[in-house]
């Protein structure tokens, strides 16, 4: 089989690339390791830039998005027993965000590969990369029990942190910088009407917690809980008991409880490779970098490297062009960098550390009386979180 451009990982990332790549037409195939059905029942993130709503709707998968997605111009950081409100509109210049589930967007982009037959194989075992740094790469993966041998011109890795892409730069080209944080999120997620029409960030003495939500009957809640836990050790009288210690008293009254649909403990990483490029592989997403869910920069920090992906390979293709490709790696970190800044900011400012000392105490709540009394801070806040220009 040959392509032009084979991508590994059928995760949005991938899948949107394809997409985009396919309507210009860039013949691509997506190689998954997981079924379709697996990939969808992934519980993600449901904060959008609107950079990346547009990529949505140039790759003709916005539509839902559009209809469904809800615009929020703000969101609250509870501390101290107080709520106070972010304006995103006001300070960030008269932008927003948008509240659109990372499943249901997966599922549109599948829709959308299905409507222009585009190559989706899924369960797609032992991929394996070939000869990245020659002219003539190829990737091989198994099929029900064939080996099936893909030519192309570049090999785009979506494949996620633990995916066979990044692996595949050799130990001596590779640097990696990393985080771990010593605190994972307990999610749950509910078919209930959610506490706030706007999320809430919650800086507690008993730990951080999130209330959010993906529709107005869908909820989403999370408490920072000890690495050591497991989802077992908390049925779900205990979640809702916990979380609402940790709510201001007049938003825990408003508290709408039932039985979870989904719940999971996400432990927090702060990672970065360098190089984002070897040859002609090319890394995306979690491939490439890991952020804290905190500041909702993860799936859109993808996103901006399908951005720059995207525009290299029409630029290739199309105007013979190769200075996108070869710059790739320094522009997208360059704003990679600043995303894991915010989200290791926002992490900092809200979570209990168990090793925290006095003075870390003080500073962290220094931090929190600056923000909210300095319009230029929250100004700062404001452009990170409805994000940085592509």
């Amino acid at each position: 089989m040959k392509v032009q451009v084979c991508i590994v990982g059928g995760g949005p990332s991938g899948l949107l690339l394809s997409q985009l790549l396919h309507l210009r037409g860039i013949d691509t195939i997506v190689l998954e390791k997981y079924s379709r059905e697996h990939v969808l029942s992934r519980i993600r993130a449901g904060v959008l830039e609107h950079g990346f709503a547009r990529l949505m709707r140039e790759a003709q998968c916005g539509e839902r998005m559009d209809r469904e997605g809800e615009i929020h111009n703000g969101f609250h950081i509870a501390h101290d027993g107080v709520l106070e409100h972010v304006d995103l509109h006001k300070y960030s210049g008269g932008n927003s965000v948008i509240v659109y589930g990372q499943t249901e967007l997966t599922r549109d982009l599948y829709e959308a590969r299905d409507r222009l037959g585009g190559k989706v194989v899924h369960n797609a075992e032992d991929v394996t990369l070939h000869e990245v740094k020659s002219d003539a790469p190829f990737v091989t993966y198994r099929s029900g029990g064939e080996r099936v041998r893909v030519l192309c011109d570049f090999v785009v890795g979506a494949d996620g942190f633990h995916g066979v892409s990044r692996q595949s730069i050799p130990k001596d080209v590779l640097r990696e910088y990393e985080k771990i944080y010593p605190f994972g999120w307990l999610g749950v997620l509910s078919r209930t009407r959610p506490v706030s029409p706007e999320l809430i960030y919650v800086k507690h003495e008993r730990g951080f917690a999130l209330c959010s939500l993906r529709s107005q009957v869908l909820s989403r809640y999370y408490i920072q809980v000890p690495l050591t836990d497991k989802p077992k050790d908390w049925p779900d009288d205990a979640f809702w008991a916990e979380l609402r210690r940790r709510l201001p008293q007049e938003v825990a009254a408003k508290l709408i409880t039932g039985p979870s649909i989904e719940k999971s403990i996400a432990p927090l990483r702060s990672f970065v490779a360098e190089p984002m490029q070897y040859g002609r592989l090319f890394l995306a997403g979690d491939a490439a970098h890991i952020v804290p869910p905190t500041g909702a920069r993860g799936l859109n920090s993808a996103a901006s490297d399908i951005y720059y992906l995207y525009h290299a390979l029409i630029a290739h293709y199309q105007k013979g062009d190769n200075s996108g490709l070869e710059g790739y790696s320094k522009k997208a970190l360059a704003r990679i960098w600043k995303a894991q800044r915010f989200s290791w900011w926002m992490t900092m400012l809200l979570h209990r550390f168990p090793d925290r000392l006095p003075y870390d105490d003080e500073l962290q709540q220094t931090e929190m009386d600056y923000l909210f009394s300095s319009e230029t801070a929250l100004r700062l806040l404001a452009e990170n979180y409805v994000g940085l220009p592509f």
